[in-house]
This record gives C-alpha cells, sequence and structure tokens, in this order.
C-alpha cells in the first residue's frame, strides 16, 4: 500500500476532474454484483472528496453518468439510479458536515423526476457553502453539452441578440454547463483506460492526465497524492515555450 505524502509546498491543482473507472471490473475481481461495485465506488468517491478538502483542492468533477451509459443493461442503470437517489440523500448531510457546495452538470431533464426534485434541493441547500465545490456529472456528454451551449448561441443570433462574428470563446465557455467553474488543472481516470470518453473535452484542452492503474474503489487518499505529485513533475506552458528553450 502507498504511503501517505507530505505535499507541504506543493502546487495544489484547484481543480480536479476524476472518471470513476473500473467499478464493474472490480466486482468481477471480487466475484460480487456489478451493482456492489457501483457502491463501493460511490463510498470511495466520499473518501476522496474529503481527502481532496483536506489537502486544499477547491474544485472536484466526478464523472459519474454518462449519456452514453443509458446503453448499460436495464438492470445496471436502474441500479445505478438507485445508488444515485440514495447518494444525492448522503449529501445533504455531508454539505453541511464539510462545508461543500455541490452542483449536478449534465442534462438533468432525462432523469426521473424525483432525482431532479432532489438535485434542485442539494444544489439550493449548498449553494453558500464555500468549502469545495463538488460537481456530479449526470447524463453529461461533452458533445451533447456543446451542442446545447451552441444551441443557446444560435437562438441569440436569431433573435438578434448577437451577431455570428462576436461570439468569442468566453462566450461559448458561459454557454456550458460549467459556466462560472475553472477549467480543470488535473484530470484522472482510474483503471488503466487512457482516453476521455466524452469528459469535458472543451474544458480539458489544456488539462494534465493522469491515468493509474488502479480500479476506481481500490483509489485511496494517498494515491490522489501521488496524482498530485506527478502532476507537480508538469511543465504547464500552455502552448507557450518553456523556460530553458527561451533561454536557448
Amino acid at each position: 500500500m502507498a504511503k501517505s505524502v507530505d505535499l507541504t509546498g506543493m502546487n495544489i491543482p484547484n481543480h480536479i476532474a476524476i472518471i470513476l473507472d473500473g467499478n464493474g471490473r472490480w466486482a468481477k475481481k471480487h466475484h460480487v454484483p456489478k451493482n456492489v461495485g457501483h457502491s463501493q465506488g460511490s463510498k470511495t468517491v466520499e473518501k476522496i472528496v474529503e481527502h481532496a478538502h483536506d489537502v486544499g483542492v477547491k474544485y472536484i468533477t466526478v464523472y459519474a453518468f454518462s449519456t452514453e451509459n443509458w446503453n448499460r443493461s436495464e438492470k445496471e442503470v436502474k441500479g445505478l439510479m438507485k445508488l444515485l437517489r440514495d447518494y444525492l440523500k448522503q449529501c445533504l448531510k455531508k454539505s453541511k458536515e464539510n462545508n461543500m457546495r455541490c452542483m449536478v452538470i449534465g442534462d438533468k431533464s432525462r432523469l426521473d423526476q424525483d432525482i431532479q426534485d432532489s438535485i434542485a434541493e442539494l444544489e439550493e441547500f449548498s449553494k453558500d457553502f464555500d468549502g469545495i465545490t463538488f460537481i456530479i456529472a449526470l447524463n453529461y456528454g461533452s458533445r451533447d453539452e456543446i451542442r446545447r451551449g451552441v444551441t443557446k448561441l444560435a437562438e441569440k443570433v436569431q433573435a438578434r441578440e448577437l451577431k455570428p462574428e462576436d461570439i468569442t470563446e468566453e462566450m461559448i465557455s458561459d454557454s456550458l454547463d460549467t459556466r462560472g467553474i475553472p477549467d480543470p488543472d488535473l484530470l484522472i481516470r482510474t483503471s488503466g483506460e487512457v482516453r476521455l470518453s466524452n469528459f469535458l473535452m472543451w474544458q480539458a484542452a489544456y488539462t494534465e492526465y493522469y491515468f493509474p492503474e488502479k480500479l476506481w474503489p481500490d483509489f485511496k487518499g494517498e494515491d490522489l497524492d501521488q496524482a498530485i505529485i506527478e502532476y507537480n513533475k508538469r511543465d504547464r506552458r500552455f502552448g507557450g515555450a518553456n523556460k530553458e528553450t527561451v533561454e536557448e
């Protein structure tokens, strides 16, 4: 087991995004139903969010349910929705305990009405908490998000409130679900898979990526620490030259 490390003096990412991958494989490895793996994964989310807060992360976004996840078996989707209902209730308590603001991104209109109501209640309840901001991506797909954002801008053009040539990158960012949220500095995908899978594609243009082999339910606070250590080794130039190149 990796040991916890001292992050004193390190650059802590302001915003960490996580693709929670490996719940199903964890369940298969432990010879338990897949939804047990998802349940264990939700417990890991709770622990990692608390640890992220403790080390100074200000925003954490988790990819909980994608627009493509509806294609999974009806039994698995029903299990995920039941888990989501329970988790949203727990978040009400945890948000108060941890001074945690909670937000949900994605197209919430396809979710059952009781889930939409729970989301609205959670967001309203926690809106003034100023600790870590915990963002859950539900029925989220980056292409769908961009499509919805472009539609908003197109409606403004059609209403003659905006000229096409006046559209800026900032306007596009403000039309997305993540309006007002800084772009992620670090994106983690567990289980060794190396792809974005339609997650925060606009926002992650200059994000640093980290792909540990561990399955999500086995991911611990010390693993997050290791990701932050790796992040500190990166030279974030945002398209510019590094110092050594400039001096040469």
